[in-house]
C-alpha cells in the first residue's frame, strides 16, 4: 500500500512538473502584447500596463475600481492615459463618469460629442446608455432645458418610442414644466406612464403640475400613486439621479396640497 502511495505521488508531482513546465514554454511564445491582454483578463492591470503601455483596456479598468472608491483624481490618470491610447473606445465610459459620478456636465458634453464625431453614423451608448440620453441629462444639470428637450428627443428617434428608456419622457416633462408649458409636460409624463403606470417620478411630476394648474384633486390623486409606486423608483447604489426622488418629497409636498 506503501508503494501505491509512493508512485501515485511521484506519478502526480510528475503530471503538476509537466504542466509547470508546458506552461512556461506556452507564456515564452507570447508577445508582450499578448501577455498584456492575458493579464487583463486575468485583473492583473498593474502587471498588464507593465508588458505592454500601450494597452489602453489596461489602463482603462485599472482607472474603474479607484473611480468606484471616488478617487477621481488618482482615477482619471489612467482614464486620461486610455483616452489618449484610444479615444474611441474610451471617451463614453470617461464622459459617463464625468457626467454621473462628478456631476461636470460641460466637460461630459465634450466627450460625448467628441465621441460622436469619431463615430460617424453609429449611435453611440456609453456604458450601455444612449448618448442623447447623456447629453439630455447633462443639459438637464445645466438647466438648458431647451436643449435638453432637443437631446431627449433625439435619444427617442435613436431608439424608438417603445424601447427609449421610460426617464427620456420623464425628463422632458420635467424640462416642459420648468419652462412653464405645463400642458406640455402633463404630455410628457403620461408618454412614460403609458410605458408602465408604476413610474413614480411621473406620477410627482404631474402631482406639482396639477397643483400648479390649481387642479388639486388631480394633484392628490398623483401623489398618492407616486407614493404607492416609490419601490420601483428609479435608483442606484453607487449614483443619485439627477431626476432621483425620495419619500420624504412626496411626503412633504403631501402635507403642503393638503393645507
Amino acid at each position: 500500500m506503501k508503494k501505491f502511495f509512493k508512485y501515485l505521488f511521484i506519478g502526480l508531482g510528475s503530471i503538476i512538473l509537466l504542466i509547470i513546465f508546458g506552461v512556461g514554454i506556452w507564456w515564452t511564445t507570447k508577445t508582450d502584447e499578448e501577455k498584456s491582454n492575458l493579464m487583463v483578463d486575468a485583473h492583473a492591470y498593474d502587471a498588464a500596463i507593465e508588458l505592454n503601455q500601450d494597452n489602453s483596456d489596461a489602463w482603462m479598468e485599472r482607472s474603474v475600481l479607484i473611480n468606484k472608491a471616488g478617487d477621481f483624481n488618482r482615477g482619471f490618470e489612467y482614464l486620461d492615459k486610455a483616452v489618449e491610447l484610444e479615444p474611441a473606445k474610451h471617451l463614453g465610459y470617461r464622459g459617463w463618469i464625468r457626467l454621473r459620478k462628478m456631476r461636470d456636465y460641460d466637460k461630459a458634453l465634450i466627450d460625448f460629442d467628441r465621441l460622436d464625431s469619431l463615430t460617424p453614423n453609429v449611435v453611440d451608448a456609453p456604458w450601455g446608455e444612449d448618448i442623447d440620453f447623456l447629453r439630455g441629462e447633462c443639459h438637464y444639470g445645466n438647466k438648458d432645458y431647451q436643449n435638453a428637450i432637443k437631446a431627449f428627443n433625439q435619444s427617442v428617434i435613436n431608439q424608438e418610442e417603445d424601447w427609449a428608456d421610460i426617464h427620456t419622457f420623464v425628463y422632458l416633462g420635467l424640462c416642459e414644466y420648468e419652462l412653464g408649458n405645463l400642458e406640455k409636460a402633463i404630455s410628457e409624463f403620461h408618454r412614460a406612464l403609458k410605458q408602465s403606470e408604476n413610474i413614480c417620478e411621473a406620477h410627482f411630476g404631474l402631482a406639482k403640475t396639477y397643483q400648479k394648474l390649481g387642479d388639486f384633486n388631480l394633484a392628490k390623486t398623483h401623489l398618492d400613486k407616486a407614493e404607492k409606486s416609490f419601490i420601483y423608483k428609479r435608483d442606484d447604489y453607487y449614483n443619485e439621479y439627477l431626476n432621483e426622488i425620495y419619500l420624504s418629497q412626496i411626503v412633504d409636498f403631501k402635507q403642503i396640497a393638503e393645507k
